[in-house]
């Protein structure tokens, strides 16, 4: 049993990569943190063990046009910004890593603007 909050959320989260690893089918990893000031998004290729694409706000595009980065309208921005950095990478379809956080929030905004923005997963 986890001692604290963040030893909680690790546990959720190798929980839920190990099942995108046995599921996933090989497919990139779209791996998302959230703090109460930021939100970023990345994503991996485990084969490689690579980064490929990212996006937080605490990117220049993004930190200009918000007042706060904790928000869903941040979270939506960095959806929209990642999936279009994706596009240009030629990536189309990923997994879903929302790291032991609740799909819930920032969390499913972020993931339903990529989704809006061309990502597939």
């Amino acid at each position: 049993m986890a001692t604290d909050r963040s030893e909680a959320r690790r546990g959720r989260g190798n929980r839920v990569r190990y099942k995108l690893k046995k599921y996933g089918g090989g497919r990139l990893r779209l791996s998302v943190f959230r703090s109460a000031r930021h939100i970023s998004a990345q994503i991996i290729d485990d084969a490689r063990g690579h980064t490929l694409v990212c996006a937080s706000t605490q990117d220049i595009e993004i930190r200009e046009s918000l007042r706060h980065g904790g928000n869903k309208e941040a979270a939506a921005k960095v959806g929209e910004l990642l999936a279009g950095r994706a596009k240009a990478a030629s990536i189309t379809e990923v997994v879903f890593d929302r790291g032991g956080f609740l799909y819930h929030g920032r969390i499913k905004v972020l993931a339903d603007a990529a989704r809006g923005a061309g990502l597939e997963f």
